[in-house]
């Protein structure tokens, strides 16, 4: 029989290596347990397009800030015979009540994009709550219509915003093309930014004080119907009815069984 003849050197390795192995499986149980935990939490995602067979998209301008542009966007807009949807932020609809009256008027669809534009995941339910409210009570005042739409400032969003949405009735709706258009690029590059993703169901994003959008705006607008598209405001996208969405933001109709 042979005895192992430990010393002091050879206790140090042993201790070493029982450490090392202790700290690693520690290491691993912690991050399983996040990877579970990852795994188990339900994400709610907003609408960024639609799952349609039709070749249809949505252009949506927001407003929140100037509106120096308005007014030439509406027109050429009446011009090519397009209805869009305006995401309208509460204070906007104080400064501009004319326009605010004049975007309804002429057909297009009206959003709530919050009243004071803050970052709503920063906010409680009940201040999220309110913000969607003060915004609808403003644009039913002048319009007589209360918004069904709301759109997140900042695309800033998590499972209460979108919850909080959709307990009102409303649609939490984002993009999944963004024109770009508040850096301030040149209207060919807003142009391309438009057109070069454009799938059925796509919801672009544009904004009223950019200072190249109008000018971009009617050479997207052909672009887009060069491609056999056609052109409706948001609400006439989403379809009707019980729906969800995929983890890329994609709505999709629930079909009810027979």
């Amino acid at each position: 029989m042979r005895f192992l003849v430990l010393t002091r050197k050879k206790l140090v390795i042993i201790a070493s290596c029982a450490a090392l192995a202790l700290c690693s499986a520690l290491i691993g149980a912690n991050t399983a347990g996040k990877a579970v935990a990852t795994a188990t939490t339900d994400r709610i995602v907003p609408i960024y397009c639609v799952e349609t067979d039709k070749k249809e998209c949505a252009i949506s301008f927001d407003a929140a800030w100037g509106n120096e542009q308005t007014e030439d966007l509406l027109d050429i807009l009446d011009r090519y015979r397009v209805k869009t949807t305006f995401f309208l932020v509460g204070q906007w609809v104080d400064k501009y009540p004319q326009s605010v009256k004049k975007i309804a008027g002429r057909g297009h669809d009206i959003g709530n994009h919050s009243s004071t534009h803050p970052y709503m995941t920063e906010l409680s339910t009940e201040k999220i709550k309110a913000e969607l409210l003060e915004c609808n009570k403003k644009v039913k005042k002048l319009t007589g219509k209360c918004p069904t739409l709301f759109r997140p400032p900042y695309g800033d969003y998590n499972n209460d915003v979108v919850e909080t949405v959709n307990s009102l009735g409303m649609y939490c709706v984002q993009w999944n093309i963004d024109s770009l258009d508040w850096k301030n690029p040149t209207s060919e590059q807003i142009v391309q930014n438009c057109v070069q993703k454009l799938s059925p169901g796509s919801i672009i994003l544009l904004h009223n004080g950019a200072v190249n959008t109008p000018r971009a705006l009617p050479k997207i607008i052909e672009a887009i119907k060069s491609k056999g598209y056609k052109i409706v405001p948001v609400s006439k996208l989403i379809p009707k009815g019980e729906y969800t969405t995929d983890v890329q933001g994609k709505m999709l109709r629930i079909q009810k069984k027979q």
